[in-house]
């Protein structure tokens, strides 16, 4: 039979040539099913970066919230309602007598008395920043950090936060004028340090840190970069202060238990080599008690005890009998 010619082909008798090429299908095909690009690349990187800030710093959160209940906002609702007591009575004028005296800090008072100052002033609203608006920062804030640092660490590091800022400034002012502007003039330790903004700041920044929310830290320290730009005053540095100060116990973050753990095990090794030696050997096992003795061995004489494993005796009309030897 003869072969048409449009049958000829590749698949049909005959094989693909050096300069037939790829079939129509395969050209393009990885291209086709495989977005390529560095657009697309970059779209997937901020979409996973989101999505992974989102579930860290919204999901996580609501579900301890709905795990443990109104119990996981006890932080938050204390700081609020803190603020709004220290604002009610300090509209009295022996209310604000109270208030300047339990929570007034000041970079000239003693560093003991700003010290003991420092807890109290964390809820006494600045003079210049609107309350309301503060306070649902300040809300929002200190309930992310309870539901997802816990209690303990939430407060550690609003204190630690607002410390920083506290003594860094004292340093600044020691330091006087110029320095490249780093200094402060001593006319500044006059004025009212309180507020819980430098808490804030802390607190968001350490959870964008631990939580790895690159929105959150820009929202955050760029909006204090900002802010120090625009309006340089002294809550601008300390809220720089803040800032850093949140980003080192960030990086800081679960490093800590491993020379924890390494100081436990050198002290440990210290006390053993420490021990004395001359008492009792405890590793090995006591020695089993002996077997105890009935009341009518007790009592006899110790000759007249038999023997444990003596022979028993023989009698006399068998001591001349010769033995049986054993082959």
């Amino acid at each position: 039979m003869e072969e048409r010619r449009g049958d000829v082909g590749i698949g049909h008798g005959r094989t693909a040539g050096p300069g037939d090429g790829p079939p129509p299908a395969a050209v393009g095909g990885d291209e086709r099913r495989r977005p390529g690009g560095t657009p697309y690349r970059i779209v997937s990187f901020v979409g996973r970066t989101l999505r992974g800030e989102w579930h860290g710093m919204v999901v996580e959160p609501f579900r301890q919230l709905l795990r443990r209940g109104l119990s996981g906002l006890v932080l938050a609702f204390v700081a609020a309602f803190g603020v709004i007591f220290f604002h009610a009575i300090a509209q009295h004028p022996t209310g604000a007598t109270v208030v300047r005296l339990t929570g007034g800090v000041k970079a000239a008072l003693p560093l003991p008395l700003a010290l003991l100052r420092t807890p109290v002033s964390l809820y006494v609203p600045a003079l210049d920043l609107p309350v309301w608006a503060g306070i649902t920062q300040l809300f929002l804030a200190f309930a992310l950090a309870e539901l997802a640092l816990g209690r303990a660490r939430t407060l550690a590091i609003a204190y630690v936060t607002t410390l920083a800022g506290t003594l860094t400034v004292r340093v600044m002012i020691a330091m006087g004028p110029g320095w490249s502007g780093l200094g402060l003039p001593s006319e500044t330790g006059q004025v009212l340090d309180t507020g819980p903004s430098a808490a804030v700041v802390g607190l968001f920044t350490y959870l964008a840190v631990v939580r790895r929310a690159p929105v959150v830290f820009a929202l955050t320290g760029g909006s204090m970069v900002w802010e120090s730009i625009v309006r340089p005053n002294l809550a601008g540095r300390e809220h720089l202060i803040a800032v850093a100060a949140a980003i080192v116990l960030g990086l800081l973050h679960g490093r800590w238990r491993r020379p924890v753990r390494a100081l436990r095990v050198l002290l440990h090794s210290r006390r053993a080599e420490n021990r004395p030696t001359g008492g009792p050997d405890l590793s090995e096992p006591p020695a089993p008690p002996a077997a105890a003795e009935s009341p009518a061995q007790a009592g006899a004489p110790a000759a007249a005890r038999p023997p444990a494993l003596a022979d028993p005796p023989v009698p006399a009309h068998r001591v001349n009998e010769p033995r049986a030897q054993l082959r």
